[in-house]
């Protein structure tokens, strides 16, 4: 087991690199079964969730060849179809891409339930529908999501609510099927956007990604293509929360600065200075804290997986600030664990009134999941002393080389190995 030890209490100065993004990659590896070719991608995140999916690619016969740290070659030629049991997938909900991409090849999919960060029911009722437009029999036994088609047609699909991953399944499925798909009241996330450019790289007609209307026109056939994965928006927003919270001068390298807009309006309002550039954002913040009213929405909205990162923030910030969660059920599970470090937070329902105090203080805190487990880390940061932060194998699911990168800009943070002592009994 291992934990990351913190000691707080340093601002922050130097730059760092944003890796691949984890939402883009996790939906542009499975989308690689589509092509039935070699498919070279770049900027691949060295991440968790990135090794499993590319380790399912691999037992389904896809081979597998790494060019260098960040570029693999992914050939699907030889794959063959074949169900994903849970053991695969217990471990993150990207998973399910899985079921759009081999319905979209091979008219048919069994992949079990996802698992993930547990902060609230994921239905996937959105992606059944989308495929059942398609003309696809969609069934859930034992946990096993299952699909088949004759063949898939393209239809008119309406997203009840919007669905980034709903959104993409019905893509990766569409694709490949007979006439037109609109897809209304599409997700705009900056990965969807990816995904869109990575399918059309490879011989798909996808337009209006990026809009709340995506129309696909299915092709017979796809081919390989090389493509680099656009840099991670929520890493960077985690930086540069983490560079605002702590104070300091950070250049955050290797971005797209829109794709920050969103975080960069709050973390101004919070008394930070943002500079962009070309493709890096410098963040600058030598004065007080002030308090600020965040709401998660979709994109372009502020990002539901920035939410906890920013709550430490606001946290020891000046004055009482309001932090409203309007994308998923359960997300305040971190709060607890904030209180343990001296936070004034109260909950109620999907609302958080946070009012700030002078500072945080160190203590043993658990990541309740991936970007609760970023703030964990920025909290440490802030926090006077030491701050253990357990159940970092979330954390790991999203970022990359996370010792490294902080340790850059001067903070002091390492990975410790925890070894479990043996009781009194089991020794004699």
């Amino acid at each position: 087991m291992e934990n990351f030890v913190i000691n707080g209490g340093h601002e922050l100065f130097g730059e760092v690199n944003i890796s691949g993004a984890k939402n883009a990659a996790v939906a542009i590896i499975p989308a690689a079964i589509l092509a039935g070719d070699a498919v070279r991608i770049e900027n691949i995140p060295q991440i968790s969730d990135v090794q499993l999916i590319i380790e399912i690619l691999g037992s389904m016969g896809a081979e597998i060849k790494l060019i260098n740290r960040d570029t693999i070659e992914i050939n699907t030629a030889n794959l063959s179809y074949q169900s994903v049991p849970y053991e695969l997938t217990s471990h993150f909900r990207a998973s399910y891409y899985l079921i759009g991409a081999m319905l979209g090849r091979f008219k048919k999919a069994s992949v079990a339930m996802p698992g993930g960060c547990n902060f609230g029911v994921r239905p996937i009722d959105l992606h059944i529908k989308g495929f059942e437009m398609l003309g696809a029999d969609v069934d859930i036994v034992d946990g096993m999501v299952s699909a088949k088609a004759d063949k898939l047609v393209g239809a008119s699909v309406y997203m009840d609510q919007v669905s980034v991953g709903a959104t993409i399944n019905v893509m990766l499925a569409a694709v490949l099927a007979r006439g037109l798909t609109v897809i209304e009241n599409a997700a705009k996330e900056p990965h969807i956007v990816d995904l869109a450019n990575f399918l059309n790289s490879m011989g798909a007609d996808v337009r209006g990604a990026g809009t709340d209307v995506i129309k696909i026109r299915g092709v017979e056939k796809m081919h390989g293509c090389t493509y680099s994965i656009i840099p991670d928006q929520i890493e960077a927003g985690t930086y540069m929360v983490a560079a605002a919270a702590c104070g300091g001068d950070v250049l955050i390298k290797n971005v797209i600065p829109k794709h920050l807009e969103s975080i960069s309006a709050k973390l101004e309002e919070a008394g930070a200075e943002i500079i962009e550039y070309d493709d890096a954002v410098r963040v600058t913040r030598f004065k007080p804290l002030t308090k600020c009213n965040v709401k998660t929405m979709p994109h372009p909205g502020f990002p539901t997986d920035m939410q906890p990162q920013m709550a430490v923030l606001l946290a020891i910030a000046n004055g009482t600030s309001i932090l409203s969660e309007s994308v998923w059920d359960n997300r305040f599970q971190y709060v607890g664990q904030l209180l343990r470090m001296g936070a004034n937070i109260q909950v109620d329902g999907k609302t958080a009134v946070i009012e700030g105090v002078d500072r945080l203080t160190g203590v043993k805190v658990k990541a309740t999941d991936l970007r609760a487990g970023a703030a964990m880390i920025i909290a440490g940061l802030v926090a006077d002393g030491t701050t253990t932060v357990e159940n970092i194998n979330y954390i790991d699911r999203g970022y990359e080389d996370v010792v490294a990168k902080f340790s850059s800009l001067g903070a002091d943070i390492e990975r410790v190995e925890i070894r479990e002592e043996k009781t009194a009994q089991n020794a004699g």
